[in-house]
């Protein structure tokens, strides 16, 4: 949601509020996948907002907002028990009034700060809800209009997944054009499929989107079962999601091992062939991302597609094996 305070037009939005109400500093807070509120656009005359700040529900005069869902006036700043929460370098102490609310539908707060007591009344008070339900509006709008683009860029992605076996005869061919097709559609900068080895206690990256960790296929590294997102994929035959923008991950990828990247959000993906977990597609953020309703949905389906193009594969060669039998035979 932050992002779209990048927007010119919010910028001019808060400018405006900030005129309207000889304010020093407007602040705007959109609830984030993680369930905090983080600053999602500003405005001030000075310089020492804390751009990018996060606020928990009930945390300062923000968090207080947040959590209540009730308007807020404070005309004479104290220190000792009042903290807006998102400035640095002690600008805090200059602030003498403050005045904020949450959006109707509770996703996001909108404040106003002063460096003059008794800058705001109650009237402000109702005028700076009718500027939070109009932000609410525009930042519906700008959801679906982003949520419709993404729909757009995972369907236009599938379908040139669908045409990869006829673009691919090496099957190392087609699995590092398919990372890479995962990778540019959902703007994870790593995607690698693991594939479970013969005794069923291990597995090993058997592709990846760029070299990182099977960097010597000759000699590839071995993963135990037991750690990681990747083994509690195999072991549970169900996808995993971590991170989203919340912050670290509940587990890393693979375990905790050396040479691996703390990967802040990523998605583990069964792949099912003849019933049984043999391999998981793994899709990895060094920074955190939102992991959207869509890109899991996108996710499934391209690991789906994967795993029934390795069933088929697998089938073909069963198929190809008892052929050679019977001819062997005759």
């Amino acid at each position: 949601p932050g992002k779209l305070m990048n927007n010119s037009l919010y910028y001019k939005i808060l400018g405006i509020i900030c005129s309207v109400f000889d304010a020093y500093t407007v602040a705007l807070f959109e609830r984030d996948s993680g369930g905090t509120y983080k600053m999602a656009g500003s405005f001030s005359l000075g310089d020492k907002v804390a751009t990018g700040a996060h606020v928990r529900e009930g945390h300062g005069l923000v968090g207080w907002i947040a959590r209540n869902k009730t308007p807020l006036l404070v005309s004479n700043f104290d220190q000792r028990r009042n903290n807006p929460g998102y400035y640095r370098d002690g600008e805090e102490q200059n602030i003498k009034a403050f005045m904020g609310c949450s959006f109707p539908g509770g996703g996001g707060v909108l404040c106003v700060d002063s460096k003059r007591q008794y800058s705001f009344s109650e009237r402000d008070q109702k005028m700076l809800y009718l500027f939070a339900e109009f932000l609410e509006k525009l930042s519906v709008t700008a959801h679906q209009e982003a949520s419709q683009a993404e729909a757009m860029r995972y369907y236009a992605a599938l379908r040139l997944i669908y045409v990869l076996r006829r673009e691919h005869t090496r099957w190392a061919d087609f699995l590092h054009s398919f990372l890479d097709i995962i990778s540019k559609a959902s703007g994870y900068e790593y995607c690698a499929l693991c594939t479970k080895l013969p005794d069923g206690e291990s597995y090993l990256i058997e592709g990846e989107n760029y070299p990182l960790l099977a960097k010597d296929p000759d000699n590839p590294k071995v993963y135990g079962l037991s750690r990681g997102m990747v083994g509690w994929v195999f072991r549970n035959s169900a996808p995993l999601f971590s991170g989203g923008g919340a912050g670290a991950p509940d587990a890393p990828l693979l375990g905790r091992v050396e040479d691996i990247p703390a990967f802040q959000s990523s998605l583990a993906l069964p792949l099912i062939i003849q019933r049984k977990v043999r391999g998981v597609l793994c899709l990895a953020s060094k920074p955190p991302l939102p992991i959207s309703d869509d890109l899991q949905d996108f996710a499934r389906m391209a690991a789906e597609h994967l795993g029934l193009f390795l069933e088929n594969l697998y089938v073909k060669c069963r198929l190809r094996d008892l052929h050679k039998s019977i001819t062997d035979s005759k």
